[in-house]
């Protein structure tokens, strides 16, 4: 276990050299009203009695459920081979690859990272990942400030709450206007979305597949804000991104996701990957690293960071990012992941979560007073509408070892018998039976 191997001899030497007479002065620039009153730290135990307590805390988790939470966090099945290469050493203690002569292997793994984002997504560039989904969708949305020079965005309201509040946070006082544009039975409203859009608006935000599940061609709309003269920006799904139109094929200028699809596990909720995808046009307004590949004087092929240095990151507000985290073992991941599975092992657990999707659609609208929030196409997610509360249900199946999916009520005002359902590949039909059974028994 860590421990702190300083002797007291060692520490009063350390100071001296320094020219401190205790720790206290190396804080003397926090006022003392800002500083830790008491860490508050237990009595010492021994390694065997902390591993004990950390054991019966661990057993107080819940494993044996049958979840179908999605929401933009998915349980999709990772190969065992990615645990063991991530592991090596050689991967998970790099730092920083700013040394091109010492750093080959790392930003050739982040070159061929870019390569897959622009390859799934259909876009031009690619940056080298940052924070999480919900800041990558930020970011994009400062690019398009950055760009059009404009403070207003249109944003729908189908686009994942989290990450809409993400928007709020931050950009909460930096002046810009966000202008949500309601959804329409948990579908985006193209009509409302691109009447918004004028002359003064930076940036319209959609998600595919919304988050109610739905899944729709931006197009159009996409055309209707280039007509302005505003930056498209779409939210996707990059497992089922195998079996959809690509964002750039319907004219996306940025392309955001979350990357914890792609190999990462569930985890508490994190650390997770934000990836970002643009158009050639964009990419001096992207944030985080990007790596490039060159030729040295011999002909040889290398690797770089290009386009940016590090300082832009370190300007304060005229920093082209000030969150930028970048999460490159997550992303490597994410990449070997992508490798083990292949595009055809992809593009079958995308089409396995959509069938099982539909499949629990089909059982939950046969029962009564159950019905579907719409009757547009779907992906792995769709909204069930029960004749009571959601959060009774989903209350009453916790109870039998069930988590059936995410109560939309506490997001959206009138939705409080709606029910957001997830499937992936790892859920079997007998899990979807015992579902439908079980929500039946309840009504």
């Amino acid at each position: 276990m860590p421990y702190i191997p300083h002797t007291p001899e060692e520490v009063r030497e350390m100071l001296g050299v320094i020219g401190a007479r205790d720790i206290s002065e190396l804080f003397a620039e926090i006022p003392p009203a800002l500083r830790p009153k008491s860490f508050d730290l237990p009595h010492g135990e021994t390694e065997m009695a902390v591993r004990a307590r950390m054991e019966r805390l661990a057993g107080k988790n819940r494993t044996d459920m049958a979840s179908f939470l999605g929401g933009g966090f998915y349980d999709h099945y990772v190969p065992a081979a990615a645990d063991l290469l991530l592991s090596r050493g050689e991967f998970y203690t790099a730092y920083t690859p700013y040394q091109p002569e010492a750093s080959q292997g790392t930003l050739q793994a982040i070159f061929e990272y870019q390569t897959a984002m622009c390859r799934l997504f259909g876009m031009e560039c690619s940056n080298a990942g940052v924070y999480d989904g919900g800041t990558a969708l930020y970011e994009a949305l400062m690019m398009a400030v950055r760009h059009t020079r404009r403070k207003k965005a249109v944003v729908s309201e189908a686009v994942n709450p989290i990450y809409r509040i993400v928007l709020a946070t931050y950009t909460k006082n930096l002046h810009l206007e966000l202008v949500t544009v309601p959804h329409k039975q948990g579908l985006d409203d193209m009509a409302a979305l691109a009447a918004a859009i004028d002359d003064e608006t930076a940036a319209v935000v959609v998600q595919n597949p919304n988050f109610f599940g739905a899944v729709e061609d931006f197009t159009a709309l996409f055309a209707a804000a280039a007509a302005k003269g505003a930056v498209s920006l779409l939210s996707g799904y990059p497992v089922l991104q195998t079996v959809l139109k690509t964002p750039g094929a319907m004219g996306a200028d940025i392309v955001t996701a979350e990357g914890q699809s792609l190999g990462l596990p569930l985890s508490f909720g994190g650390p997770y990957l934000g990836i970002m995808t643009c158009k050639k046009a964009l990419v001096r307004q992207m944030p985080g690293r990007i790596a490039g590949r060159t030729a040295d004087a011999a002909g040889r092929t290398g690797y770089v960071l290009t386009l940016q240095a590090r300082e832009q990151h370190i300007r304060r507000e005229k920093a082209t990012s000030n969150i930028c985290s970048n999460q490159a073992l997550c992303a490597l991941r994410a990449l070997i992941n992508l490798c083990l599975t292949g595009e055809e092992g992809l593009t079958r657990q995308a089409s396995l979560s959509i069938e099982n999707a539909h499949y629990a659609a089909m059982k939950l609208a046969a029962l009564p007073g159950v019905r579907l929030m719409n009757d547009e196409p779907f992906g792995n997610e769709f909204v069930a509408v029960f004749p009571v509360s959601a959060k009774l249900v989903a209350r009453s199946l916790m109870d039998q070892g069930i988590i059936p999916g995410f109560p939309l009520g506490r997001y959206y005002k009138g939705l409080g018998n709606a029910l957001l359902i997830c499937c992936t590949e790892k859920h079997h039909r007998d899990d979807i039976d015992r579902l439908a059974r079980r929500v039946g028994k309840i009504l």
